[in-house]
């Protein structure tokens, strides 16, 4: 495959992933029926079915054997099932709860949160221009907080477990979906004990009670959990740095749009100047990140 065409294709994977990202509430709202906490159960299964399924059919038990031979890494990727099963419960849960526009704000506060664990965790360096992009940020949520007399905790939850998860996914070294399948092993034993439970009269009607339609969505919960991160996993080792970080916006943009436009929640002005700083922040961010980009390229060149 020519460069120019692995890159086209690791463009189209990696947005197809933003945008099924971003288009999440519409497939949660489908299931309002379903309690939370059974809907995330579902989601565990479901995708641990098909990524566990894939790889043993595709490789067999190796890449479980690799993980396992270092047990630093196997454990990390542990820790890190726990924080995006944190993530899904909460941004399910948010989403059902009519917050939708809360949990994009999450979603646009992630990339400059990553930023500030960059500098705390692997003491990165930034410059005048991130620092500023984090500093409209910081008072995009600060308004927001004064504004409403509560902090934006939903918001503030997403962004802390989806930047600490990219942090220790950082960390570990492990190809991308071998690590989805290590972290489907963690997750999927409690949340099929819980469907169990849940099934044994205590709220739970997969099957018996809540209808073939929302049967059918749950278990294709699974395929449309995959399929993003795998597309994600795809694309991001195809294109640029840079360019994931401008593509990585469609998804919060989507959900935004989706809360405002499509389910009606209140959205006011108020509100509009924390997002508007929050978003500037995000314009200074990208800004910064192309022009690193090219300075990369030019340095590349000149070597």
């Amino acid at each position: 495959m020519t460069p120019t065409r692995e890159h086209r294709n690791g463009l189209l994977a990696t947005t197809l992933a933003f945008v099924i990202w971003g288009l999440f509430p519409l497939y949660w709202r489908l299931l309002i029926e379903v309690p939370s906490f059974l809907i995330i159960a579902h989601r565990v299964i479901w995708s641990a079915v098909l990524l566990i399924g894939g790889l043993a059919i595709v490789r067999g038990w190796g890449w479980l054997r690799e993980v396992w031979a270092t047990p630093r890494r196997f454990w990390l990727l542990g820790l890190s099932s726990l924080l995006i099963g944190a993530n899904w419960s909460l941004y399910i849960w948010a989403v059902n709860a009519g917050h939708v526009v809360e949990t994009s704000l999450g979603y646009f506060i992630n990339p400059l949160l990553s930023v500030v664990l960059g500098v705390v965790v692997l003491r990165e360096r930034l410059g005048r221009l991130q620092w500023l992009a984090v500093a409209l940020a910081a008072l995009g949520v600060a308004w927001l907080t004064w504004q409403s007399g509560r902090a934006p905790w939903i918001a503030i939850g997403l962004s802390i477990t989806f930047g600490l998860y990219g942090l220790l996914r950082k960390l570990v070294v492990v190809e991308a979906v071998t690590g989805l399948g290590v972290e489907s092993l963690f997750m999927v034993a409690p949340a099929l004990a819980y469907a169990l439970w849940a099934e044994n009269g205590h709220g739970g009607g997969f099957i018996s009670g809540w209808g073939w339609r929302n049967d059918a969505l749950l278990v294709m919960a699974g395929v449309v959990s995959a399929v993003p991160l795998i597309a994600f996993a795809y694309g991001v080792r195809r294109i640029p740095l840079s360019v994931v970080g401008l593509l990585q916006y469609i998804g919060p943009t989507l959900q935004f749009l989706i809360g405002v436009l499509v389910l009606h929640e209140p959205f006011a002005s108020s509100q509009l100047v924390g997002f508007g700083l929050i978003w500037a922040g995000l314009a200074v961010f990208a800004v910064a990140g192309v022009r690193a980009a090219a300075r990369s390229r030019q340095r590349a060149a000149a070597a």
